[in-house]
């Protein structure tokens, strides 16, 4: 039988542990609560935004499911990045920074108490991928809850998410709304707690915990404010009693299989770019190799059948209504694109958990079939070519062109960027570059909702591109490529474009390509300095120093 106090117990039990005990009955713990496994429940919480408002009640509520059953939880919570109140800001540097934080911290806090197990209660964006990083470090039996999304915003009968006030920013610069109208916006899109409403990072990273097999079938696409979201906590408390009962951890779940599991949700429901970056990073912790051709390979033959915002019509909520995950899981199962024999935190495959969820489908426009998709291929397209040797991302799912060969528009940051199209100097068929934004170079690799937002509010959506070393917010639509590796502080190509260079796109072919010639090309690279830092000292500073490229998951390497 497992050892349920196999790591406890060496700071717990036994005569000379005497000081040890005395600090924890100084918190009310009793000698039966000590002979219990000890198990850490990690709170990513904050007043800093509405994403993480409510994970310490979810956390309370997975603390009594493992004390009755027969564990001791101890509850600790993280620092988080909000990136919706980041977006646009120096601030958004810390955003990726913070995923690394986040795991470090699980990692700190479960290792120096030796806890036997874990519970990770996540929201806003990087705080999933984070928890799924230390559970697969850390592995020892492990279980991840999503704090849920918003629910929608209304105004007018019309629904809203955040995605259509940042929008409204380049329309209010167009002259196309008033301040008003804006206001008015501002004032109805988020209605409470949870994170962003549609299929943007945060809910694909909560989707991500289910299909990888880390969550319990379901528990993801309810939203913030649903009771079942507190029924899942306990649930969730109760589990990871059961995984530590039976030795199951982190790693007998996260295989190879399960990581082609989640690419194919991913591609099935068309989320968010990020998600490439996380997962990789996940499968480093976990000892897997998984790189961007894995995802490019699952792209080409799992059609896209979710109709989610930013590229389709609906919300989490919408997805919860009608089945949530699991009906999207069951789809793909039934048209055997997923490892149904794949090993979850119920203890059971994914097949046997959805035998018994037992699904009745409704007709509905949120959830088509495999042989009726949305689109023929994954909502993801990842791209290569002489701007970007080593890789770069797009979501095809949401955009409306998928090729354009047009002049370059050259900005060294993102708040030039931003001047540059709402002052108006980006113009039909030009193919916006921002460069000095990815890992190393920003440092951070913030995202560009904001540029992207008000390239779609000036109505420039189907007409203009974006390429960059930095990232996207899940919300982001139109043809914009981020995570272009090598990334141009550390010598890609992307560091020598000139403006009105010819960029040429085609996500048909999967191509990214500056037309120069390749004489031009090194002739530009071999006069190139690497710029000074934008920080030299400080979190980012040391940050720049150990991360690893986009297309390795952004890791720190020591």
């Amino acid at each position: 039988m497992y050892n349920t106090k196999a790591r406890s117990r060496k700071l717990y039990d036994g005569p000379y542990r005497s000081p040890n005990r005395a600090y924890m009955k100084a918190m009310g713990l009793s000698d039966s609560d000590l002979q219990r496994p000890m198990v850490g429940v990690g709170v990513a919480w904050s007043e800093a935004g509405p994403c993480n408002l409510h994970t310490m009640d979810l956390g309370r509520k997975a603390k009594e499911g493992v004390y009755y059953n027969k564990g001791t939880p101890r509850m600790f919570s993280t620092p988080l990045v909000i990136d919706g109140v980041a977006m646009g800001y120096e601030g958004m540097k810390y955003s990726l920074v913070s995923r690394e934080i986040i795991a470090n911290t699980v990692e700190m806090t479960i290792n120096a108490h030796a806890y036997d197990a874990f519970v990770g209660i996540s929201g806003c964006d990087k705080t999933t991928p984070a928890m799924l990083m230390a559970a697969a470090r850390l592995n020892i039996p492990s279980i991840v809850l999503y704090g849920g999304s918003n629910s929608n915003g209304y105004l007018n009968g019309k629904e809203l998410t955040m995605e259509d006030v940042f929008e409204a920013v380049g329309k209010f610069a167009g002259k196309r709304i008033s301040a008003e109208e804006l206001k008015e916006l501002e004032n109805n899109a988020i209605p409470g707690i949870g994170t962003c409403a549609g299929l943007f990072t945060a809910n694909t990273m909560g989707t991500m915990a289910e299909a990888l097999g880390m969550a319990l079938p379901g528990s993801s696409a309810p939203p913030a404010v649903e009771g079942v979201k507190y029924d899942y906590a306990y649930q969730s408390g109760k589990t990871v009693m059961q995984l530590l009962e039976n030795g199951i951890k982190p790693r007998d779940i996260m295989t190879y299989d399960a990581f082609e599991n989640a690419i194919t949700t991913l591609m099935a429901m068309g989320g968010s770019t990020n998600v490439v970056m996380h997962l990789i990073a996940i499968a480093h912790e976990a000892g897997i190799k998984l790189t961007l051709n894995d995802f490019d390979r699952i792209s080409s033959k799992v059609p896209e059948i979710a109709n989610m915002r930013p590229g389709g019509a609906h919300t989490m909520e919408d997805l919860f209504r009608v089945g949530g995950v699991p009906l999207v899981i069951k789809k793909l199962l039934d048209s055997k694109l997923i490892h149904g024999n794949a090993l979850t935190v119920t203890g059971e495959s994914v097949s046997k958990n959805m035998a018994k969820m037992k699904i009745k489908e409704q007709k509905n426009d949120v959830v088509s079939d495999t042989v009726k998709p949305y689109h023929n291929r994954g909502g993801i397209r990842i791209l290569k070519g002489s701007l970007a040797p080593d890789g770069a991302v797009i979501k095809v799912a949401a955009a409306k062109i998928t090729k354009l060969k047009g002049p370059a528009v050259v900005f060294d940051s993102e708040e030039d960027a931003f001047k540059g199209v709402t002052n108006g100097n980006v113009k039909s068929g030009d193919v916006v570059v921002i460069r000095y934004e990815g890992p190393k170079g920003g440092p951070g690799m913030r995202e560009m909702l904001s540029v992207t937002a008000a390239i779609i509010g000036k109505e420039l959506g189907t007409s203009v591109a974006m390429v960059t070393d930095g990232r996207f917010s899940g919300a982001t639509r139109g043809l914009m490529i981020g995570h272009v590796t090598p990334e141009a502080y550390v010598g890609g190509p992307l560091a020598v474009v000139k403006n009105r260079d010819i960029i040429s796109i085609d996500c048909d072919k999967g191509t990214l390509d500056i037309l120069i010639s390749k004489d031009e090309l090194d002739s530009r690279m071999s006069s190139w300095k690497q710029p000074r830092p934008k920080h030299p000292t400080g979190l980012l500073a040391q940050y720049a120093k150990l991360v690893s490229s986009a297309s390795e998951g952004a890791i720190l390497s020591p």
